[in-house]
Parts: C-alpha cells; sequence; structure tokens
C-alpha cells in the first residue's frame, strides 16, 4: 500500500446522490462515509514491498481494488468481481480528504506533462474508453450519445479518438450541448418534448444513416427507447447511465434488428491507456473542468454540482498548493 497527499477531487453525480439520497440502488449508507473517487495525489509513504512508487511521485488512483483473485479477475475483468473494494461505495470509504491510504497496484505515476487535474479526470474518461471499447467504436463509426453531461462528454472525446467518423449527442441543456460540440461533437440534438421516435429520426437525418452504435449516458426511460429506434439494424447500444431497476422499452424492436445491448459497469485495465493519451496530448480534457474549490469549500461544491452548474466541479486538498 502507499500513503498519498490528495490533490485533485473531482465530484460525481454518484456522490450527490449518496449525499441527498443514502443509496444508489443496493448500496446503502449505513455510517459515516467518505465520499470521492476521481482523484490524483503525491506519494507520501510507501509500503515495503512497493517497487514502482516512491515518495514524491505523482499519481491517478483507480478506485476499485479487486479484495481476492477470483474467476473475473483472472480473466482480466476484474471490475466484475462481487467483493471488490471501491472508494465511495458504501461501506467503503472515498478519498476526498487530505490523506489517503490506497493498493500501490492501483495508483499509477503521472508524466510529468500531465497536470493532477488530468490525472483525478482519467477515472470519468475510463467509463468512455470502457463503454467505446465495448461498443467496438472503430475507424468510420457513426456514433449517437445520449445526454451531454460528464460521461456522455468523455464518450464523445473518446469516440472521435478512436475512429468515429460523426458523432451526434442529445440533452436537455442548450449550455451543455454547447460543451459538446466543444470537445468534438458533430452534431447537437436539444430535446425538448419529442418522442423517443421523432428523436431516432432526427439522429438519422442529422448523420445522414442510423447510427452503428449508441451510447445511452442518462438511464432516462424515454432515452433507452430512443437509443434502441435509433440504432441501425445489427449494430450496438450501450446502456451507461443508471436510472431505476425496472425500465420498459421496447425489446422486441431491438430483437429482431439483431441491435445487441450491451451494458457496462464502471470499467478496467483503462488507466494506462488512458495515462498514455494524455501524455501524447492525443485527448484534451481540460475543457471539461469548470469550476474549482479548496476542501474547506466542499458543501459549496457539492451544491454547484447538484443545481447542475458546469461540468466537472474540482476540489482542491493539498492547502500548499497554489497552482489552479
Amino acid at each position: 500500500e502507499v500513503l498519498l497527499q490528495m490533490h485533485s477531487v473531482g465530484i460525481c453525480g454518484s456522490d450527490v446522490h449518496y449525499w441527498q439520497h443514502g443509496r444508489i440502488g443496493d448500496f446503502v449508507v449505513k455510517d459515516p462515509m467518505v465520499l470521492g473517487h476521481e482523484a490524483s495525489g503525491t506519494v507520501i509513504k510507501v509500503g515495503s514491498g512497493v517497487t514502482h512508487l516512491k515518495p514524491g511521485d505523482r499519481v491517478a488512483i483507480e478506485p476499485g481494488v479487486p479484495r481476492e483473485m477470483d474467476e473475473f479477475c483472472k480473466t482480466g475483468r476484474y471490475n466484475l468481481s462481487p467483493t471488490i473494494f471501491f472508494c465511495a461505495t458504501p461501506p467503503d470509504d472515498g478519498n476526498l480528504c487530505r490523506y489517503y491510504k490506497h493498493s500501490a497496484s492501483y495508483c499509477y505515476k503521472l508524466p510529468d506533462n500531465v497536470t493532477f487535474e488530468e490525472g483525478a479526470l482519467i477515472e470519468p474518461l475510463s467509463v468512455g474508453i470502457h463503454a467505446c471499447k465495448r461498443a467496438g467504436v472503430t475507424l468510420g463509426s457513426k456514433v449517437f450519445v445520449s445526454g451531454s453531461g460528464p460521461i456522455g462528454l468523455v464518450n464523445v472525446l473518446v469516440a472521435k479518438m478512436m475512429g468515429a467518423a460523426a458523432v451526434v449527442i442529445t440533452d436537455l441543456s442548450a449550455s451543455r450541448l454547447q460543451k459538446a460540440k466543444e470537445v468534438g461533437a458533430d452534431f447537437t440534438i436539444q430535446v425538448t418534448n419529442e418522442t423517443p421516435q421523432e428523436v431516432a429520426s432526427q439522429v438519422e437525418s442529422l448523420l445522414g444513416c442510423m447510427p452503428e452504435i449508441t451510447v445511452e449516458c442518462t438511464g432516462v426511460q424515454a432515452c433507452i427507447q430512443a437509443g434502441i429506434y435509433a440504432t441501425r439494424s445489427g449494430g450496438t447500444l450501450v446502456l451507461v447511465g443508471l436510472g431505476p431497476e425496472m425500465v420498459t422499452v421496447p425489446i422486441v424492436n431491438a430483437a429482431v434488428r439483431e441491435v445487441d445491448i450491451r451494458g457496462i459497469f464502471r470499467y478496467c485495465n483503462t488507466w494506462p491507456v488512458a495515462i498514455a493519451l494524455l501524455a501524447s496530448k492525443r485527448i484534451n480534457v481540460k475543457p471539461l473542468v469548470t469550476h474549482r474549490f479548496p476542501l474547506e469549500k466542499a458543501l459549496e461544491a457539492f451544491e454547484t454540482t447538484k443545481r447542475g452548474e458546469g461540468v466537472k466541479v474540482m476540489l482542491k486538498c493539498d492547502p500548499t498548493d497554489h497552482n489552479p
């Protein structure tokens, strides 16, 4: 294990949800819990067995650490391990604090040209990497991203990086769609009260064809329905957003058109990929951060996120660091 002086920690929608509602599905907050799982910091102490890190190293933290070498770990899909530790998923404490201890194997050294803030953004970016891999995005893909929050935006970034020829994105908010344009979306659709079928036909007319791939990032029933109607026959719909447990969808429409519906759970094996992309400047996540607060103003930061202002709110945990 290593002991870290925390530096940058992003606030996620799930952090806000636990704070407001005390549970997400079967994960219930029963005792006080530290939030935060999008994080970077500096190593201050290493355990006796740690060889790849030393005090002073700047690292990005992968929040999910398997507790045992089970069948999922053996096949490289450790995110599915049922006993996994995960920062800020009850009862496991997160890392929105000054000092934090973590498994050394899940701390990744940041190159000098990758900032702490970029290091913290690897966590949301990883969701995009994992989703686009599961979707099979490749050279020339036409992609529909549903929802323009932080996760929708990282999916736009990654899909374009992986060779998507055109990406269309939907949201209720004009300002979020403007941000999507900034990070590389080719087309935007501001949804008001269209039916799912109407949204699907707007997607088709903007792209000039139905997309082979849809990445659904809202979890809203109508959006999942639109995702099924929009996806080309033989294509893939990846469900990233989590909404209610039971959702009514036109499953027969998907079945008879051979639309594959895939789920994702967090990510696995994405940190090295993300670091390589950031270090080589192939991907720019900096526009995602819109607000910064010191740790003392955490409540203000959470309230800003709750109101849906900006995109990614970042907390600064190192009082000695005066850089933005």
